[in-house]
């Protein structure tokens, strides 16, 4: 009798500080086999964001809870309705919060949240874009509905974090009516934002941050994109 596949992951049961030894567990379990729409895709990298913070905050699992969402890899086994991908592509994507996570040697996905990766990305660079890109990608055309008509000026908070850098640079690149005003608060942030295609800095830890904005931007800004969300509490 063959045993069962067996994959390795990484995963919470309990809510506790990252500092804790416990805090995230190694755990084995059976590896998942692909039908549907999904696919089996070998993990080569994934990243970490904050919404595996916020996973992990929300109490104590009965069973390991596998972490994780952004994830590069090899196509190995497609379900019998695939028709967008076959094993041995390359593939990038962020996973689905309502299914295990891609901190694991395999993860299952639906095919049609995938994409093939670019050959110009190494698999740890395309781990590193999918929420963060779709985050500054919506915010941009599909809430502000901003176009490469667009005319004004963009206020972008904690431009030098992940989703803010991708907000310049998608601004940088499509919509050459835009004047990015960024904030930053270090000279290696500065020019890492400056080099992205920010305009103007301001310095967010700064008490006179309103007058920088009313310098940097004297007739107003027109939009405002920030992925701060407030803590309850």
């Amino acid at each position: 009798m063959t045993a069962e596949p067996i994959m390795r992951a990484v995963a919470f049961r309990r809510s506790l500080p990252v500092t804790e030894s416990d805090a995230l567990i190694d755990i084995e379990v059976p590896r998942p086999t692909a039908s549907g729409h999904d696919i089996l895709v070998e993990i080569r990298a994934v990243s970490v964001n904050p919404v595996d913070t916020k996973v992990r905050r929300r109490g104590d699992q009965d069973e390991p809870r596998i972490l994780g969402f952004d994830a590069a890899g090899i196509v190995v086994e497609v379900g019998d309705q695939v028709t967008l991908f076959r094993p041995g592509d390359e593939v990038w994507y962020a996973g689905s919060i309502g299914r295990p996570g891609t901190d694991a040697e395999y993860h299952l996905v639906d095919e049609r949240i995938v994409a093939a990766k670019p050959t110009s990305l190494s698999f740890a660079e395309a781990a590193a874009l999918p929420l963060t890109a779709i985050t500054a990608w919506e915010g941009l055309f599909d809430k502000l509905k901003l176009t490469s008509e667009s005319r004004g000026t963009l206020f972008v908070p904690g431009a030098s974090g992940g989703v803010g850098s991708m907000v310049l640079q998608l601004a940088e690149a499509l919509l050459p009516g835009v004047r990015v005003v960024a904030t930053s608060s270090r000279p290696e942030t500065d020019a890492w934002v400056s080099g992205l295609g920010a305009e103007s800095l301001v310095n967010h830890r700064s008490p006179d941050l309103r007058a920088q904005i009313a310098e940097a931007a004297p007739e107003g800004v027109d939009w405002v994109f920030t992925s701060f969300v407030a803590e309850p509490g």
